[in-house]
């Protein structure tokens, strides 16, 4: 009995130090392959080759206060045009003028045959002239008490008929001539003297080329850079500069193109610029703080968003979207860098946003390559 009271004694003996050995944790290396397999990964660690990071070269432009620049298409228009027409219908007396001619406001253009309205004026200035006789008589007659009042009335009564009947032919009269409305050019005349013509039918054209239009339409975006009174630059196709103002700005827009028309006067005194041709004008803003960088330096971003990417100050690559201001033979004009922003010129399209990168100023064969690229000499 007391032989195997002392095998459970011995058996609670081992299971107490089998928990303990538990407990410490170091069965693990037993019979097992640990301390090799931690000093093969170590090994392996040391001899990993380093990371190289991608140097990219940089630069830091300097500052510049730019006008954007809009530009748009457009053409030359007349500042006014008139199809000027007759009123009645008869035979072309008088026809003074003829196409290309500059003409003054006043200047009579056309005249019918209206012989019968004259003689009809002649009359009516005879008849007025009797009825002011009579009331003048009338009116003596009254005053020296020699005939009642109501005959000077009377005469005075005729003599307003008469002179409505006057005013009446001569209104008539003028329905047969035509006069220049305007300082201008007479730019089509499609009737000859001596031709009959219909009420309603075309004389002449006839418009004002000074001061000549430019006419085009900007985008709703570029809308809020304008006001009327800028200056603007107009190139025409035949590569001739002109200097003009901007004097419209529509605000209702195309309901198609969702574009505003503006209006561009260019002086033109000697009348040398003709309308209808095609023109590029070239609207400016108002100053912005801009950076100018050659085209190649520009890229996409990974959403697809075009811009530059720079470093910060952890060497990490960024990216910024721009606002092109202006599109020079020198290069890109753009806004939306910030002032501390060192640019990548070398090597932006290798990397990523969110990339750490080894950052070196950009050397001179690099800065040279790029204004060579800005200016076009390559």
């Amino acid at each position: 009995m007391s032989k195997f009271r002392f095998h459970k004694v011995a058996a609670v003996v081992v299971l107490v130090a089998f928990a303990a050995w538990m407990g410490t944790g170091r069965f693990s290396s037993v019979g097992s392959a640990a301390p090799e397999a931690e000093e093969a990964a170590k090994k392996a660690e040391a001899e990993k080759p380093p990371v190289v990071l991608r140097t990219v070269a940089v630069i830091t432009p300097p500052r510049t206060q730019h006008a954007r620049a809009i530009r748009i298409s457009g053409r030359t228009e007349a500042e006014k045009r008139v199809t000027l027409a007759t009123r009645v219908m008869g035979v072309i007396q008088s026809l003074p003028v003829k196409q290309g001619e500059r003409v003054n406001r006043g200047d009579l253009v056309m005249r019918l045959d209206a012989g019968d309205k004259e003689a009809a004026i002649r009359m009516a200035e005879s008849v007025v002239a009797q009825r002011q006789a009579e009331a003048d008589a009338a009116e003596k007659l009254v005053k020296g008490g020699n005939a009642p009042k109501l005959q000077a009335d009377q005469a005075r009564a005729a003599l307003a008929t008469a002179q409505s009947q006057l005013e009446g032919a001569r209104a008539e009269l003028a329905n047969y001539e035509i006069y220049a409305p305007f300082n201008g050019l007479i730019d089509r005349v499609p009737v000859q003297r001596g031709s009959a013509i219909l009420a309603g039918a075309e004389v002449a054209t006839l418009i004002n080329l000074d001061p000549l239009l430019a006419i085009g339409e900007v985008s709703e975006r570029d809308l809020q850079y304008l006001k009327v009174g800028d200056e603007a630059e107009i190139q025409l196709v035949d590569g001739k500069k002109l200097k003009g103002t901007l004097r419209y700005i529509s605000r209702d827009a195309s309901a198609t193109t969702r574009t505003f028309r503006i209006e561009v006067a260019i002086p033109n005194e000697d009348k040398a610029l003709p309308a209808g041709m095609t023109a590029e004008v070239t609207l400016r803003g108002q100053p912005t703080d801009a950076v100018m960088l050659p085209r190649s330096v520009v890229t996409l971003s990974d959403a697809g968003d075009i811009g530059i990417r720079a470093v910060d100050k952890n060497d990490k690559v960024v990216f910024f979207p721009i606002d092109i201001v202006d599109d020079t033979p020198t290069g890109l004009v753009l806004g939306g860098i910030p002032a501390d922003a060192r640019i990548i010129v070398a090597g932006q399209d290798l990397v990523a946003e969110g990339a750490h990168v080894k950052a070196v100023p950009a050397d001179e064969a690099t800065i040279k390559k790029l204004v060579g690229e800005a200016t076009g000499t390559n």
